[in-house]
């Protein structure tokens, strides 16, 4: 998509979703023959004349003053991703070619996979804004099993989320799961056009998944800081967790997500099972592969 339709359907989606009503403005009765607001109504709630937002509408930013592109958020009830999202457009319309982002990393360095296996009694793990699972302690890996079975390395939420059948059961609201990546995603896109494993990865989502065609021809886009989610564990069952994600200053792009659940609960006891079952795995695992080190060595 070029960038003037990423606008002018992102303007068009969000206007789409604001009822005069809402708006407080009167709806002169039933017969509207646009979907929520019409321009004209957009241009007198953020103050500026018909002709400069439809030309803003029609894909062109340049030369928008920030205060202009706050009336238009305030206008559009714009939430803090969606405004941040349109002033990320509006930086990508500037003639001069903006500056290019380092592309998502890869890999954590080893200090923040040690701060990762300090984290003993809450899953904890680093993903980049691709959604690539890149580092986790073992706890979270054991929560994470379906996801990280996948052979493609580095594992991919969006991936799994979209294209594998298995995240249907492992994430109970998977709708909920598939609309917050779609989002982020969208997000992400409009911060740094230039990773390209990242246009990589929304054209093969984009190709394989009609689920995700649907949701990323919403232009919804959306901040995921901290809330509840509900997994479903092959070993240890349902799961109702609270997570936080702080994001790493010293390296841009990472993002580091802790996951826990209030002592006493069935989500707490289920976490000290998974964690013996992962013990478990783990020294299974070794047992393993000292056998095979033993195997080898009489072999030579």
């Amino acid at each position: 998509m070029d960038h003037q339709t990423e606008i002018r359907e992102f303007l068009t989606t969000r206007r789409a979703g604001i009822t005069p009503e809402q708006a407080g403005l009167p709806a002169y009765g039933g017969n509207r023959r646009v979907k929520g607001l019409r321009r004209e109504e957009v241009s007198l709630l953020a103050g500026v004349s018909i002709d400069y937002y439809v030309r803003m509408e029609r894909g062109n930013l340049a030369g928008v003053s920030d205060n202009v592109l706050e009336a238009v958020a305030r206008a559009l009830q714009l939430d803090d991703a969606e405004r941040d999202h349109l002033f990320d457009l509006a930086r990508k319309s500037v003639a001069a070619p903006p500056s290019r982002r380092r592309p998502a990393p890869r890999q954590v360095r080893q200090p923040i996979q040690q701060v990762l296996d300090a984290i003993t009694d809450a899953p904890a793990w680093v993903r980049n804004a691709r959604h690539d699972h890149l580092a986790a302690n073992p706890l979270a890996r054991a929560l994470y099993a379906p996801l990280l079975a996948d052979p493609r390395r580095p594992p991919n939420t969006a991936r799994f989320v979209y294209l594998d059948p298995a995240s249907r059961e492992f994430f109970p609201d998977w709708d909920r799961a598939a609309d917050d990546i779609a989002a982020m995603l969208r997000s992400e896109a409009g911060k740094n056009p230039f990773d390209q494993a990242l246009t990589d990865l929304i054209g093969e989502l984009s190709t394989r998944s009609e689920d995700f065609r649907q949701r990323w021809a919403a232009h919804n886009v959306r901040f995921h800081r901290t809330g509840f989610k509900k997994l479903h564990h092959p070993i240890v069952g349902d799961l109702e967790l609270n997570f936080e994600a702080m994001e790493f200053p010293s390296d841009p792009g990472l993002t580091l997500l802790v996951y826990t659940a209030p002592q006493g609960t069935p989500t707490a006891d289920a976490l000290k099972l998974l964690a013996s079952w992962a013990s478990t795995q783990d020294q299974l695992d070794q047992h393993q592969a000292a056998g095979e080190s033993v195997t080898a060595s009489n072999k030579d």
